[in-house]
């Protein structure tokens, strides 16, 4: 049986590296090869938590190594899994994953849900969404899906009304109803909690809320509901490996009864299993 072997890569700049350079002296990754390690590049919160469990607990009495590779961005995981560095990524959603099919023209292929953050608003200079006066700065991410998804959550909570786009998705352009006149403005995902300083709120993707040591249930001034929610965090590979038996094992574990205890566990609703 072999040992699951676990490398944490926390560095964007070496995640860079990594795709740039034919992985700075790493091989690159062996689609298909059943005794090579599964690369999969993640998120650090939580997604390298929860495929770190499945390596370290659970991987070992399957016959699965995985390799975990992390990534500080939501850009360089699908360039890697593109470029052949990576046998699959475990950080996005299907909405976001669309987006980038579209811009880029990755031949990917989403798998099963695996477990959901909740986007949240968060303020550091108000108590409550009724506090937010007149002409408040709300960031909201830049990047389509995610600023999409941030939108709708502002117009649940009475902020704004956003035209009907049909099934696409909603930009600040479609704000057709903004009674408080507020100042939205896109930033970068990773950089929002460090906005919350300077701006009266900013609507939180929930892995980097936790990673900025924000507690989703009890900060969050609104969060989106779990229910019918298409924003669930999943495995992705390239179009032809989900039959990997590695792939397979590994969706396996990731839904198995130890990862949803492992995930109510852990993060107390600030994450919630999807399967």
């Amino acid at each position: 049986m072999r040992t699951p072997l676990r490398t944490l890569t926390a560095a964007l700049a070496a995640a860079v590296a990594l795709t740039a350079c034919g992985g700075a002296g790493q091989t690159g990754s062996a689609a298909g090869d059943p005794d090579a390690p599964l690369r999969v590049g993640v998120s650090p919160v939580p997604h390298a938590e929860i495929l770190g469990f499945v390596a370290d607990e659970l991987a070992a009495d399957a016959g699965l190594d995985v390799e975990i590779v992390e990534f500080t961005d939501y850009v360089q995981p699908n360039v890697a899994l593109a470029e052949g560095e990576l046998d699959a990524n475990y950080f996005q959603t299907v909405p976001y994953l669309e987006e980038q099919v579209a811009t880029a023209g990755y031949e990917f292929v989403a798998l099963e849900p695996v477990h959901l953050e909740p986007l949240g608003i968060y303020s550091d200079r108000h108590a409550s969404l009724d506090e937010l006066p007149a002409g408040a700065t709300v960031a909201i991410a830049n990047d389509p899906a995610n600023a999409a998804r941030g939108l709708r959550l502002l117009e649940a909570n009475g902020l704004i009304d956003l035209a009907d786009t049909g099934e696409a998705a909603p930009t600040v352009l479609d704000i057709q109803d903004n009674p408080r006149e507020l100042d939205i403005t896109e930033i970068e995902a990773a950089q929002l909690p460090r906005t919350l300083q300077d701006v009266d709120a900013a609507v939180v993707n929930g892995n980097y809320a936790i990673e900025a040591g924000l507690v989703p249930a009890d900060d969050a001034l609104a969060l989106e509901a779990a229910e019918g929610n298409p924003n669930a965090n999943l495995v992705v590979v390239r179009d032809g490996d989900q039959a990997d038996p590695r792939v397979e094992e590994l969706e396996r574990l990731l839904h198995s009864e130890e990862v949803r205890d492992f995930i109510d566990q852990t993060y107390e609703g600030a994450v919630l299993p999807a399967f």
